[in-house]
């Protein structure tokens, strides 16, 4: 009888501390909702001349990039750009020709001439993509807040046609983003974020043969302005 009435307290209290546990997780998803601003951006359309570069190592074979005229016939415009005036030019998309000498494991590299910073705490990246049906696949570099690099992957480029390719960020931890991507430090207020740096290409060895084109466009970001909108006016800047 006495371990029947210890059983039943334990299952009780166990009851009893799930419901707080779940009720304190909630509140904290519905306080993490509310204190966020998201807004979809354009972090660059690819229309300037010479800004991107690829490389790929002299072992493997030689790269190529350059703009073309075109666009995605599905690509549909962000809506604070179509209140601009005039809007922001939309012609040309990028085109890197990479020609390898052999079969092999092969990479190569789309960079860009100096790394583009993405206003707020980015949550997620996308870009537009012709693939060729290849099974090579695209990554996109990022740089975080304390300078360092990641990789996240974009997906594998076997389709035809034009393709919107996106990824996630991996959120901040509380301990400077043990298993995401640092886009502030909680000590300062001042500016957050990531940079990109350029993309990757993994090449499937079994592919790497003749010339392989790809065409990428419009990479945009949905971004959280949360912090940026609501920072302290009477605050001190730390640029000195």
């Amino acid at each position: 009888m006495k371990r029947y009435i210890i059983m039943v307290a334990c299952i009780l209290i166990g009851g009893v501390l799930f419901a707080q546990q779940t009720g304190d997780s909630d509140s904290s998803a519905r306080a993490d909702t509310a204190q966020q601003s998201l807004k979809e951006v354009s972090v660059d359309k690819f229309e300037h001349e010479g800004f991107w570069t690829s490389e790929i190592s002299s072992d493997h074979g030689t790269a190529l990039s350059r703009l073309f005229e075109g666009e995605p016939a599905d690509k549909q415009p962000i809506e604070d750009e179509q209140n601009l005036d005039p809007p922001p030019p939309d012609k040309y998309v990028l085109g890197t020709r990479v020609d390898f000498y052999h079969r092999g494991p092969a990479s190569f590299k789309i960079l860009a001439e100096h790394p583009i910073p993405i206003e707020g705490v980015t949550k997620t990246l996308s870009v537009w993509a012709v693939g060729r049906n290849f099974n090579h696949t695209l990554k996109i570099i990022v740089q975080d807040y304390f300078g360092k690099q990641h990789k996240l992957t974009l997906g594998t480029l076997n389709f035809q046609g034009w393709k919107q390719l996106s990824v996630a960020v991996p959120a901040q931890g509380d301990d400077r983003a043990v298993g995401g991507i640092p886009q502030q430090d909680y000590h300062f207020t001042g500016e957050v974020g990531i940079k990109i740096v350029g993309f990757e290409v993994i090449c499937d060895p079994e592919e790497t043969f003749g010339s392989y084109y790809l065409y990428l466009d419009d990479l945009r970001a949905v971004t959280d302005l949360f912090l940026q909108e609501n920072r302290d006016e009477d605050d001190m800047e730390d640029s000195w």
